[in-house]
């Protein structure tokens, strides 16, 4: 992993620092680490700092998803104010003059902590990282195959590609003196409780194997060349390219390493996968996503008949590259090439577009399938869990074409 290398290091770093005590920071000050939670903007949005207005985000409680049409014509990142919010309580407003970063467990010879400016001081690398929620299509399950799941309904929009800036992981646990024989590396982050049912599971945490920790994680401090925004993480997250949304915890605040295995409610109570087709016990705990694909088109969208309609989409895979992406205008009849363009980045995504000329008026079924580097093909149907994760069929989105 090639590490970035900028001509003034320091200089960036008390830009950075700048820009992190401006207006924002100053609203959002005098919390403690650990943070305390916080409302919307007076824009109904509980746990949320940042606005939310109805035609960039369907709202989830304290969830909010990305609308596909508003990624239209902005480019390859998802920008920080549109991208997806996922937390399972709300943003914790940190102070990065307070906050640290604890290493400790017995797969370490020397835990210490660090401070921001110490991460910053650091080499750092530029990833452009997908991070998609595991629920994201969880509605699909009731609308598409008649399966009611539990779970935030999600369509597509749980899912966003930033260009993340960090520290490699392996290079600060290494400076922890990182034992041979460790294997689970567990981040926790700094938000409230979790509390469900009267049962408190504590802060979100969930291990990863050492190995994975080794090879491409990062703790990333910035998001689309800015500091982190407060729901996206602040001061500092984990980014763990290919793998589902949880493992990248947000608002870290310690890391425990482990020489036995480490276990979590978030990796054996949840983001497992259970129903008819698994063991009593469920699967084994979610780490890779699946190959998808979907439209940057409003759900229902109106197209004008007999007028030649410039379709864009994108796809993306937890395997690597896409190879292609195909789309069908008659219910998967006959199918399409679409042609790609842009970064083809594995971790993150690819873009795709297709002409088509509709002639008929009325309700139409739009259908994209991609397929990956490992030759991995969406499949027509994903097979069911109770949870409702890991939606990977072919998605069928509604439009209707009207007269011009």
């Amino acid at each position: 992993m090639p590490y970035e290398n900028p001509k003034d290091e320091a200089g960036h770093r008390r830009a950075r620092t700048e820009r992190s005590a401006g207006g924002g920071r100053e609203r959002l000050r005098l919390a403690a680490v650990g943070g305390e939670p916080i409302s919307g903007e007076g824009d109904g949005a509980p746990g949320i700092v940042k606005p939310l207005p109805p035609e960039l985000f369907i709202r989830h409680e304290t969830n909010a998803e990305m609308r596909w049409e508003a990624m239209r014509d902005v480019g390859y990142h998802v920008p920080n104010d549109r991208f997806f919010v996922r937390s399972h309580t709300s943003t914790p407003i940190i102070d990065a003059a307070t906050w640290r970063l604890e290493l400790h467990g017995t797969g370490l010879r020397t835990p210490r902590s660090f401070s921001y400016e110490e991460l910053l001081a650091l080499p750092s690398v530029t990833l452009d990282v997908a991070i998609e929620c595991a629920g994201n299509g969880r509605s699909l399950f009731a609308t598409q195959q008649d399966q009611e799941v539990s779970g935030t309904p999600w369509r597509m929009g749980g899912i966003g590609v930033a260009r993340w800036r960090g520290v490699p992981l392996a290079m600060v646990l290494e400076r922890a003196g990182l034992t041979p024989d460790a294997v689970d590396v567990m981040p926790r982050g700094l938000d409230p409780d979790y509390v469900a049912d009267g049962v408190d599971y504590g802060r979100v945490r969930r291990p990863i194997p050492v190995s994975k920790a080794l090879k491409d994680v990062i703790l990333a401090y910035e998001m689309n060349d800015q500091p982190l925004p407060p729901d996206h993480g602040y001061p500092v997250r984990l980014v763990v390219p290919s793998w589902i949304g949880l493992a990248s915890i947000k608002w870290v605040g310690d890391i425990e390493v482990s020489t036995s295995p480490l276990t979590s409610p978030w990796n054996t109570e949840f983001y497992r996968m259970f129903g008819e087709a698994y063991p009593p016990e469920g699967s084994a705990p979610l780490t890779v996503r699946g190959v998808r694909s979907t439209f940057e088109l409003p759900w229902e969208a109106r197209l004008t008949a007999g007028r030649t309609h410039l379709l864009y989409g994108r796809a993306w895979s937890g395997n690597g590259r896409i190879a292609g992406v195909e789309v069908s205008f008659d219910d998967g009849v006959t199918w399409h090439r679409t042609q790609l363009h842009g970064p083809q980045v594995g971790p993150a995504w690819t873009r795709w577009h297709i002409t088509w000329h509709p002639q008929q008026t009325g309700p139409h079924t739009l259908l994209s399938r991609a397929t990956d580097e490992t030759g991995a093909v969406q499949p027509m149907r994903t097979t069911p869990n109770d949870y409702g994760y890991l939606f990977d069929a072919v998605v069928r989105h509604p439009v209707t074409v009207v007269n011009g």
